[in-house]
């Protein structure tokens, strides 16, 4: 097989959090920019930082009320797997090691993690790392406990960020786009989709 591991980005690669945001934020418009102004300070913290005070920073910073931040915090448990994610992640079982490298704490890992119904073989969460992707440590602690070398290992970003982060460790990156993100100048991944379906086949052949 061309990998023995697959490492997923968990919060928009395999579970869809952008719902949550978009009902906690009243509309679609402000939770992409709501989420848009956290996304910017975790990529900008040079140590991990509570991801519930980053959440609350970057409402303030866009005019989010105070009550959506209870309400994102309160709904965490309602975050649910991409259709096919369970299903993609049961026909790679048993023959590629999984694992997850998350930008989140590990409570709200491991709480998101409960709908893919899969047992990972490493689960990575900034807060255990001690640093947010994109910068290289959280992406090299899975792979050292994996013990797979970087070549071997195809990431699955969900962030466009998660191509020039995991492809800095050496790591080819297959990007689930689900939401049609524009790329910019960043480099082009191995693949781009917009469904989960065809990653068995890229990861297996």
């Amino acid at each position: 097989m061309r990998y023995d591991a697959v490492v997923f980005d968990l919060l928009t690669a395999l579970v869809d959090s952008w719902s949550l945001w978009d009902s906690a934020a009243g509309s679609q418009e402000q939770g992409r920019r709501w989420r848009g102004r956290y996304l910017q300070l975790t990529y900008g913290a040079e140590t991990y930082r509570p991801y519930e005070d980053l959440v609350m920073e970057a409402a303030q910073l866009e005019d989010v009320a105070a009550d959506s931040v209870e309400t994102l915090v309160r709904r965490r448990d309602s975050l649910s797997a991409w259709p096919e994610a369970p299903a993609v992640l049961r026909r790679l079982q048993g023959k590629v090691r999984t694992a997850v490298v998350t930008n989140c704490s590990e409570e709200l890992g491991m709480r998101a993690a409960i709908s893919l119904r899969h047992e990972f073989d490493v689960f990575v969460t900034s807060e255990r790392a001690g640093y947010y992707k994109p910068r290289p440590e959280p992406y090299r602690l899975a792979l050292s406990e994996l013990g797979i070398a970087p070549e071997r290992t195809l990431f699955v970003a969900g962030s466009r960020y998660d191509i020039p982060g995991a492809g800095g460790v050496g790591m080819p990156v297959w990007w689930h786009n689900r939401i049609g993100m524009d790329r910019g100048d960043l480099p082009a991944p191995l693949f781009e989709s917009s469904t989960l379906e065809s990653l068995p086949a890229a990861a297996l052949s």
